[in-house]
């Protein structure tokens, strides 16, 4: 269809068909994603293969000195005139072979059986109940004799231990690959007739040129220690028994393969039912409590910014006072402002009502968390809106009007389609963030009431509660790990396939 026959359409088969649009482009949009993640993959092994190529044309080519630095780190740097380069180097490698004997094999040994286990009881050959402490677990090969009776391990630091190993392992292995390449590239300078820079000179370059490398040190060390290094111990978790029955370091915890996931999406009719049921009340609270905050959020600046309002200001003030007060504490005390025999029940009944169920059954629970939800949120879009009003030209509505377009019409063709474009990533964001809003829902309800058709979960509960639940509640962290992989692909794909179908990302320049 061209533009012609669009702009000729009526207001209903419009958005008709841009509703039909955005659901026929999915596929494509998804097809898009898996083939952006084929060419990544495609870019990351032809980087692999080409740094292999270097790796190895880098020692056929190399001097003496730049063959010896694939043994002994830095030997290039030093016997090319960069002393202190090349010590940094030794020094590195020394610090990593004494940290991988000392530290990171014994934990590699590990990984395979996650431990050794010594118990009352011991699994052996499939028989329980062997004399103990002669035996030991180990899940993939039977079971050993224990020779060490001392030996206790704790499953969660063998894990979380080989995981800091392998990190370690890929920091040296970027830094040994970088020990090679200084060193070709000071033989470079040398056969060139330069002197190769000192030590003190390439520091002075990480205050000045490569300042920038200096600032993100440490927030890639954060990022790493505190971001990689935990999603990576969940995603291994998701592959274990780890649950309340296999609690380190009193029990050992092995892996089950994909056990836990066979149980979330089919083999455990119970579990597979719960997170189907989840699932589909996640999507429908993040829609309904994006796009009521949104819309109404819009609705409300739109009518505080009309030039017949006074007092925009205190207005303004008044809304962003509901933003101020802690969530948490509003959440609380409408919990119990709406209880059974909370206030608006007393008052209810005191007029010979019946008291309304707003917390305790499903449905009116499940209303009461949006409408709630809207109290807390139509601010936060109110203020944006608002500052988006604010710049939108004059001029555009002036033309507007001389070509006898109304309020409505100016709304649907200049305002709302430049707050959407703006706004799009914002509305992304926000959606993630209601798949994962835990505050209105366990503050609120608590994810109840419950139902013997959930396991271990309420009728609002969202993934991101249930794994809660799944975690403090009741201990099964393998299953609750399995849950966070769901929410991350939910939400990584989610967003990815979203943003790439807006204009914001096909037409960057269209409002500039």
């Amino acid at each position: 269809m061209d533009f012609l026959d669009y702009v000729q359409m009526t207001r209903g088969q419009k958005i008709a068909y841009n509703i039909k649009s955005f659901f026929t482009g999915i596929p494509g949009a998804i097809a898009g994603l898996f083939a952006a993640i084929g060419r990544l993959l495609k870019k990351l092994f032809t980087t692999i293969g080409n740094g292999f190529k270097g790796y190895g044309s880098r020692f056929v080519k190399g001097d003496i000195g730049t063959k010896l630095s694939y043994v002994i780190m830095g030997a290039g740097s030093m016997l090319h005139g960069q002393i202190g380069k090349g010590l940094c180097f030794l020094v590195t490698e020394i610090a990593y072979i004494y940290f991988m004997m000392t530290f990171g094999l014994s934990y590699i040994t590990k990984i395979y059986s996650t431990g050794v286990q010594v118990d009352e009881k011991t699994i052996v050959d499939g028989v329980i109940g062997k004399e103990p402490p002669h035996y030991e677990v180990d899940a993939l090969f039977g079971a050993r004799q224990v020779t060490n009776l001392d030996t206790l391990d704790d499953s969660n630091k063998v894990l979380l231990f080989f995981v800091l190993t392998v990190l370690v392992c890929i920091a040296f292995f970027a830094v040994y690959i970088t020990n090679t390449k200084s060193a070709y590239a000071s033989q470079e300078i040398k056969a060139s007739g330069k002197k190769p820079m000192n030590f003190l000179e390439e520091m002075k370059m990480f205050l000045d040129e490569r300042f920038h490398v200096t600032l993100l040190i440490i927030p890639v060390v954060g990022l790493l220690t505190f971001t990689v290094l935990p999603i990576i111990f969940t995603i291994f978790m998701a592959f274990t028994n780890y649950d309340k029955a296999h609690q380190p370091p009193g029990n050992m915890y092995w892996w089950v393969g994909f056990k836990n996931f066979a149980e979330v999406f089919y083999s455990s009719p119970l579990k597979s039912q719960t997170l189907g049921k989840i699932i589909v009340w996640t999507f429908v609270w993040a829609i309904f409590a994006t796009f009521t905050n949104y819309i109404l959020g819009i609705v409300l600046a739109l009518m505080i910014n009309k030039k017949e309002i006074k007092f925009k200001g205190f207005w303004r003030t008044m809304f962003v006072v509901t933003a101020a007060v802690p969530q948490f504490v509003t959440l609380l005390i409408m919990k119990l402002l709406l209880a059974n025999a909370g206030p608006v029940n007393s008052v209810i009944t005191g007029m010979g009502l019946s008291a309304i169920p707003f917390l305790s059954d499903a449905n009116w629970a499940r209303v009461t968390v949006i409408i709630v939800n809207m109290w807390v949120g139509i601010p936060y879009t109110m203020l944006i809106s608002s500052g988006l009003l604010m710049n939108i030209p004059e001029d555009l509505y002036e033309s507007a009007r001389i070509d006898g377009a109304n309020a409505f019409q100016q709304f649907t063709k200049i305002t709302f389609p430049y707050i959407f474009f703006v706004t799009t990533p914002y509305l992304i964001t926000t959606f993630v963030g209601n798949i994962n809003n835990f505050n209105v829902i366990f503050f609120l309800t608590g994810g109840g009431p419950d139902s013997t058709d959930y396991y271990k979960a309420g009728q609002t509960d969202l993934l991101v509660t249930w794994l809660y639940k799944l975690t403090i509640d009741s201990k099964d962290y393998n299953l609750a790990a399995v849950i966070g992989i769901i929410v991350f692909i939910i939400c990584a794909a989610g967003s990815l396939i979203t943003f790439n179908m807006s204009k914001a990302s096909k037409n960057e320049e269209e409002f500039s």
